[in-house]
């Protein structure tokens, strides 16, 4: 079997994580490069007919989301719960523990975790390691 390039896993996550979302959901968007995958292909669901909203972690997720169309709230006060949360993690040990916020935007998604029924977290294999630490 091929080994799969950081790239088609990102993708491969994305999409396996953007399945998940249905219509009329209130979505948390996490931060990170797999995460603007999974916008581009909620975008493209977007444009198929699905009807969401996107709660971003960060600035940067809110801009890639209005490029690919998904409707924003307006403010944190709209939302109280969300159906879902997508994100990524810097690391993810054998026993599922995980690290975050390597990028800056920890509080937000921490917040959006919270308020989330589910929350899905993607990562790649590079993202997998034997013991919690090692992220720099």
């Amino acid at each position: 079997m091929k080994k799969l390039s950081t790239d088609e896993q990102k993708h491969n996550a994305a999409a396996a994580a953007v399945a998940f979302v249905e219509n009329k959901m209130m979505v948390g968007l996490g931060t990170g490069s797999t995460v603007e995958i999974a916008l581009r292909l909620l975008g493209k669901r977007i444009k198929t007919g699905l009807q969401i909203t996107g709660v971003p972690s960060s600035i940067a997720t809110a801009r890639a989301a209005k490029r690919c169309g998904i409707p924003l709230v307006r403010d944190w006060g709209e939302f109280k719960k969300l159906d879902l949360t997508i994100d990524g993690a810097d690391e993810v040990d054998p026993e599922l523990n995980l690290i975050k916020g390597g990028g800056g935007a920890l509080t937000r998604e921490k917040i959006i975790a919270t308020r989330s029924d589910r929350v899905i977290i993607m990562v790649n294999e590079k993202k997998l390691v034997p013991q919690l630490g090692k992220f720099r």
